[in-house]
Protein backbone atom coordinates (compact mmCIF):
# COMPACT_ATOMS: atom_id res chain seq x y z
CA UNK A 1 0.00 0.00 0.00
CA UNK A 2 1.36 3.39 -0.96
CA UNK A 3 1.07 6.48 2.57
CA UNK A 4 -1.84 8.37 -0.34
CA UNK A 5 -4.09 4.88 -0.29
CA UNK A 6 -3.24 4.90 3.95
CA UNK A 7 -3.89 8.50 4.40
CA UNK A 8 -7.22 8.01 2.70
CA UNK A 9 -8.06 5.40 4.40
CA UNK A 10 -7.53 6.83 7.97
CA UNK A 11 -9.53 10.35 6.79
CA UNK A 12 -12.30 7.91 5.85
CA UNK A 13 -12.10 6.23 9.37
CA UNK A 14 -11.60 9.08 11.39
CA UNK A 15 -14.42 11.00 9.30
CA UNK A 16 -17.15 8.31 9.83
CA UNK A 17 -16.29 7.87 13.85
CA UNK A 18 -17.10 11.80 14.16
CA UNK A 19 -20.70 10.81 13.35
CA UNK A 20 -22.70 9.80 16.08
CA UNK A 21 -24.89 6.45 15.42
CA UNK A 22 -28.20 6.31 15.27
CA UNK A 23 -28.65 4.49 18.22
CA UNK A 24 -26.70 7.27 20.26
CA UNK A 25 -28.77 10.15 18.91
CA UNK A 26 -29.94 12.68 21.59
CA UNK A 27 -33.38 13.53 21.07
CA UNK A 28 -34.19 17.02 19.85
CA UNK A 29 -36.08 19.34 21.85
CA UNK A 30 -35.49 17.29 25.12
CA UNK A 31 -35.85 19.55 27.97
CA UNK A 32 -33.50 19.68 30.33
CA UNK A 33 -36.01 19.48 33.49
CA UNK A 34 -36.86 16.05 32.08
CA UNK A 35 -33.34 15.00 31.93
CA UNK A 36 -32.83 16.18 35.26
CA UNK A 37 -35.91 14.59 36.71
CA UNK A 38 -34.92 11.15 34.93
CA UNK A 39 -31.12 11.23 36.85
CA UNK A 40 -32.75 11.93 40.17
CA UNK A 41 -35.01 9.14 40.02
CA UNK A 42 -32.33 6.56 38.39
CA UNK A 43 -30.18 7.30 41.55
CA UNK A 44 -33.43 6.96 43.80
CA UNK A 45 -34.03 4.17 42.46
CA UNK A 46 -30.25 2.30 42.58
CA UNK A 47 -30.29 3.56 46.14
CA UNK A 48 -33.71 1.35 46.56
CA UNK A 49 -31.99 -1.20 45.21
CA UNK A 50 -29.24 -1.11 47.22
CA UNK A 51 -31.51 -0.89 50.22
CA UNK A 52 -33.35 -3.58 49.47
CA UNK A 53 -29.88 -5.97 48.91
CA UNK A 54 -28.85 -5.05 52.27
CA UNK A 55 -32.51 -5.51 54.22
CA UNK A 56 -32.10 -8.82 52.47
CA UNK A 57 -29.12 -9.77 53.99
CA UNK A 58 -29.12 -7.77 57.39
CA UNK A 59 -32.57 -8.97 58.22
CA UNK A 60 -33.00 -12.48 56.49
CA UNK A 61 -37.19 -12.66 58.33
CA UNK A 62 -38.15 -9.27 57.48
CA UNK A 63 -39.47 -9.97 53.59
CA UNK A 64 -42.21 -7.73 53.82
CA UNK A 65 -40.00 -5.10 54.20
CA UNK A 66 -37.30 -6.33 51.76
CA UNK A 67 -40.18 -6.61 49.51
CA UNK A 68 -41.90 -3.28 49.83
CA UNK A 69 -39.01 -1.41 49.27
CA UNK A 70 -37.44 -3.95 46.54
CA UNK A 71 -40.80 -2.96 44.82
CA UNK A 72 -40.95 0.43 45.46
CA UNK A 73 -37.72 0.81 44.03
CA UNK A 74 -38.94 -0.79 40.39
CA UNK A 75 -41.84 1.53 40.72
CA UNK A 76 -39.46 4.65 40.36
CA UNK A 77 -37.64 2.50 37.92
CA UNK A 78 -41.06 2.21 35.78
CA UNK A 79 -41.62 6.19 36.20
CA UNK A 80 -37.80 7.03 34.73
CA UNK A 81 -38.76 4.44 32.61
CA UNK A 82 -42.00 6.31 31.23
CA UNK A 83 -40.60 9.79 31.27
CA UNK A 84 -37.98 8.27 28.85
CA UNK A 85 -39.70 7.31 26.12
CA UNK A 86 -42.95 9.73 26.32
CA UNK A 87 -40.66 12.58 26.37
Amino acid sequence: MKSDEIDKIIAEAVESSKRQSRWHRPKRGRSTSIVAIRNVLNTVFMLGFVAAVAVYFIWPDQKVLFFGIGFGAIAIKLVEFYLRFMF
